[in-house]
């Protein structure tokens, strides 16, 4: 059967596209090539994400670049792609699927092109095929998209990364150096004895807003939630330690002090709405490391959890257990005042359960 370029790529090649935004600007590409007047085209598919409810790529024709745009679950219901292509010329799209949420596929015409409608009978045709022989390999690329999008939700951007690479095996990771934060609520349990289950879980989420949010903005990673506490890593990256593992290792560590900085900012905040609200103020003790972790798959054989260990780990985890003890909390090791410009507070050196040698602890000049 010989079926023009564009068809024929959907059957053979499309399934394999390394995501969305490859998938879409080669079929453009080939759309072009076999003479369709279109100036621009917009792919949308639903992602299973707490936040996102959909991701929109939009593909323009003149440049060959492809942007993305979000539509966010709390926001209105929107139409991206079609809004963006009609400042490009006349519409054609269609919904590839039963489902409200099936993927859409759609393009913008050259207006006028060759004296006539940007989308003749012929043009709307190819289209129609296009969107009908797009249903396999877009299945598969949503599929994939989706358990990216969960996997990162669960994992975070990098561990989930690692797992979908086929990082698998219980007992393999690889050794990195990282900043990390520890940080949990104080006097949670005592809170939770009085509080109604579904008001702690509304405190417990807007804790973790307020901390993971601060890493997120920063580079960091929350590798995990437990009760009511967070470990987090801002790994040393390659760029930044090439040629220079210094700088690499400073910038590490000035992500997770300004991330301590902006989470305590934002609690402060949160305490302030609780207190207008008659509700308890929620403190919270926070330290930092700077450190060597192995970080990957450890557990059972059919359960594994990707995460981060070593003495590092257990180093900043003693640490944040010594926040309530000397009423700070911020505490932060001489580790990562080393690799700092940021003026610290020394509090001199501690024993910490467990860790054979002293820890000299600074705290920031605020707290």
């Amino acid at each position: 059967m010989d079926l023009p370029s564009p068809l024929a790529w959907l059957v053979d090649e499309a399934g394999a596209s390394l995501g969305p935004e490859r998938f879409l600007a080669e079929l453009g590409r080939r759309l072009l090539a076999d003479g369709l007047p279109i100036s621009g085209g917009a792919l949308t598919l639903s992602v299973p994400h707490p936040i996102i409810a959909r991701r929109t790529w939009l593909w323009r024709a003149e440049t060959g670049a492809v942007i993305e745009a979000l539509a966010f679950a709390a926001a209105p219901q929107s139409e991206a792609g079609r809004e963006w292509l009609a400042g490009l010329g006349p519409v054609w799209e269609e919904r590839i699927g039963p489902l409200q949420d099936s993927p859409i596929l759609g393009w913008a015409g050259v207006a006028n092109w060759a004296g006539g409608s940007a989308f003749g009978r012929a043009e709307a045709g190819l289209l129609r095929e296009v969107a009908r022989f797009s249903a396999a390999p877009l299945a598969a690329l949503a599929a994939r998209e989706a358990r990216a999008a969960l996997l990162e939700a669960y994992l975070g951007r990098r561990s989930a990364a690692r797992v979908q690479a086929g990082a698998l095996a219980r007992g393999t990771g690889e050794t990195i150096r990282a900043a990390l934060l520890c940080a949990d609520l104080r006097d949670f349990t005592a809170l939770s004895e009085v509080t109604e289950p579904h008001v702690m879980i509304s405190a417990l989420d807007a804790w973790f807003d307020r901390i993971a949010g601060a890493v997120h903005a920063f580079g960091g990673e929350v590798l995990k939630f437990i009760g009511d506490g967070v470990l987090a890593i801002f790994p040393v990256t390659a760029t930044s330690s090439e040629g220079d593992a210094a700088r690499g290792d400073r910038g590490a560590c000035e992500a997770a002090l300004r991330a301590v900085a902006a989470s305590r900012a934002g609690m402060a905040h949160l305490d302030q709405v609780r207190q207008a609200q008659g509700l308890a103020p929620l403190p919270f003790g926070a330290a930092l490391h700077f450190g060597e972790i192995l970080w990957g798959n450890i557990g059972a054989a059919d359960r594994l959890d990707f995460t981060a260990i070593g003495p590092a780990v257990n180093l900043v985890s003693r640490l944040e257990g010594l926040c309530k003890p000397i009423g700070r909390s911020v505490l932060i090791s001489g580790a990562v005042a080393a690799n700092t410009a940021t003026t610290l507070i020394p509090l001199g050196e501690h024993l910490l359960r467990g860790i054979a040698q002293p820890c000299a602890v600074f705290t920031l000049p605020e707290d």
